[in-house]
């Protein structure tokens, strides 16, 4: 059995607003996502914004969700995070990271982040084409050449670190997906995200004001509705389970291959 910490990468009290409209907090949220493609997963949750810090002894991965703070990932208030991931590169726990994860693994390894220039990416990013490095990455393994996933951020990764692999793009976002693997680190992580539903990311645009409240009803009907996935430009096929959580599944397999002494 692994055993796996998710770092839920909001304040009490953003998950408590989270609770309060009916969805699940994100670190929950990650977990049942995790849990629903391996059900014998151990799962830890922590919180490091509440003074939480993770078992890391005896971990065979570590997990950053995405955030809705105010503060980006190089502010001082996102120290507590920094914290624990800099503690989990250093025992070289492999670790993912979607969004706010990814980006906090950018400035950790010597990146940058900062405001997405186009905006706000809401509801699917689309059209996430692979890189010659993509194509030939374990994380992305059995991705389409293009392909649509759930989405939501503000801040993107504006400078790589040095040695970080591009793994994916498309005209919103540069860096949709990125790996590092150096020097006994281990970080997978990706701009969108595999772990949501297409309904979640609805919910938060409608709880949010973001978005159009036609387009956001299209979204919450995707998974199920074929109509409506194609006004999203993609398919049910494309946002089933199976497929929309590629990305995570391959992780698991990576740190089993790691666990099991082979070359990940």
């Amino acid at each position: 059995m692994l055993r796996l910490v998710v770092v839920e990468s909001n304040t009490a009290a953003t998950s408590s607003k989270i609770s309060a409209r009916g969805a699940i907090p994100l670190g929950p949220q990650f977990a049942a996502a995790l849990s629903y493609i391996d059900p014998t997963l151990s799962i830890d949750i922590v919180s490091p914004y509440e003074g939480e810090t993770a078992p890391l002894e005896g971990a065979a991965g570590i997990v950053f969700t995405g955030s809705g703070e105010d503060w980006s990932t190089d502010d001082p208030r996102a120290a507590p995070l920094i914290r624990v991931m800099e503690a989990a590169f250093a025992k070289g726990v492999p670790a993912y990271g979607s969004c706010n994860g990814l980006n906090l693994a950018a400035v950790v390894l010597g990146g940058a982040v900062g405001l997405a220039p186009n905006g706000y990416e809401l509801g699917l990013a689309r059209d996430v084409q692979m890189t010659s490095a993509g194509r030939v990455h374990p994380m992305m393994a059995g991705r389409s050449a293009a392909f649509a996933v759930p989405c939501i951020h503000r801040d993107e990764v504006t400078r790589l670190p040095e040695g970080a692999d591009l793994l994916a793009s498309n005209t919103h976002t540069t860096v949709q997906a990125m790996a590092y693997d150096h020097g006994g680190v281990s970080f997978w992580g990706t701009q969108y995200h595999p772990e949501y539903r297409p309904s979640d990311v609805a919910r938060t645009m409608m709880a949010r004001g973001l978005g159009e409240d036609a387009s956001n009803n299209d979204l919450d009907l995707a998974e199920t509705n074929d109509a409506a996935a194609r006004r999203w430009g993609t398919t049910r096929a494309e946002l089933a389970p199976a497929v929309r959580m590629t990305e995570l599944r391959n992780w698991l397999m990576h740190i089993n291959r790691i666990r099991a002494g082979g070359l990940g």
